[in-house]
């Protein structure tokens, strides 16, 4: 018996490959729709830079702002990447912290691009706690400031020198 030394082509498969098993442990839902994370996004960006122009707040408050969430930005893809590949994991609570440090809209922008942390109930439900919390506390900080809290003025002159 001599083997054909063209068999011919195997007819390719156009069913898809099968899905994980079902895991009854993981508490997953259904994503919030991507429309309301960037729409809170926008209002938050929104009323900082009006803060920032009235001078209500001062420039620091946003720049901490945009440190943090490209720190969370980065911990959730580096998160994700490690999660395709089965190499170590970044916490929940730690991207929770990050996002409660200030860097919640730059964890927004990394889960509606990565597709990473929106379907686990648990965490959205914690993630969007640490959200409002972090809010409220810019806004009492905003009132503060309005009612005459006054900010320490510092003095960079003697590093010039």
């Amino acid at each position: 018996m001599r083997l054909d030394p063209n068999p011919p082509p195997r007819p390719r498969s156009t069913a898809r490959p099968a899905a994980r098993p079902a895991r009854p442990d993981r508490d997953l839902s259904r994503p919030l729709p991507s429309s309301l994370s960037w729409a809170v996004l926008v209002v938050f960006a929104a009323a900082l830079a009006v803060a920032v122009v009235a001078a209500w707040l001062p420039w620091w408050v946003p720049a901490w702002y945009a440190a943090a969430s490209l720190v969370a930005f980065v911990a959730y893809g580096l998160d994700k990447r490690a999660a395709k590949r089965g190499g170590p994991r970044t916490s929940e609570s730690t991207l929770l912290m990050t996002g409660f440090a200030g860097g919640w809209p730059g964890a927004v922008v990394a889960q509606q691009l990565f597709r990473h942390k929106t379907r686990k109930r648990s965490f959205r439900r914690a993630f969007w706690l640490t959200v409002v919390i972090n809010v409220l506390v810019l806004a009492v900080f905003i009132g503060l400031l309005q009612a005459g809290l006054s900010m320490p003025e510092l003095d960079y002159s003697g590093m010039l020198q």
